[in-house]
């Protein structure tokens, strides 16, 4: 299939699809014209590179767990869940990263809101 039909039928954009190749994500076939060809396979591929951005993973870390799909064995499976053990630690990290600036703004929330109390009772005394 083309390349327009290949980002129809997995919900991507042509340009999506591209940056996938160029990543070493995805393969194609080229035409005599030079035309990108990919395999009914493909539309399983990208929904799966989907999901794993949909994790959070770059395209470097997607590139160094495909190993365990492409050839698939206990030494890819284990490296890849290493790999995967290690991105949500990161992501851990992150989110505790987001839970500090989240109090932090509620903390300055709090002293907006008694600030704004201070002025009422001005105002009304």
């Amino acid at each position: 299939m083309r390349i327009g039909e290949l980002a129809a039928r997995a919900g991507v954009s042509v340009r999506s699809l591209r940056y996938y190749e160029e990543q070493g994500l995805l393969s194609s076939t080229r035409s005599a014209s030079g035309q990108r060809h990919y395999l009914d396979s493909d539309v399983e591929r990208v929904l799966f590179l989907q999901r794993m951005y949909a994790a959070g993973l770059s395209s470097r870390t997607i590139a160094e767990l495909l190993p365990c799909v492409d050839s698939p064995s206990a030494e890819t499976a284990d490296a890849a869940l290493e790999r995967m053990a290690e991105e949500r630690d990161r992501l851990d990290g992150h989110i505790a990263d987001l839970i500090r600036a989240r109090e932090a703004l509620d903390g300055l929330m709090a002293g907006n809101r008694a600030h704004r109390e201070r002025l009422r009772t001005a105002v009304a005394g």
